[in-house]
């Protein structure tokens, strides 16, 4: 399991990336979410890992 929580804004990023933000289920600043350690979830984290952080469970 991942833990994932927003520590950027959205603001300023591309369309791409804040769909990507969302998909991972993220809205808000400082919130967090916990996912399982898919490659589909790894790729998605990739894209947008400077607006995130993210520790392992």
């Amino acid at each position: 399991m991942l833990k994932i929580e927003l520590v950027k804004s959205t603001i300023g990023a591309t369309p791409y990336q804040k769909k990507v933000v969302a998909a991972l289920g993220l809205k808000k600043l400082h919130q967090c979410v916990e996912l399982p350690n898919t490659p589909q979830t790894m790729g998605a984290v990739k894209k947008v890992s400077h607006l995130l952080k993210v520790e392992e469970l």
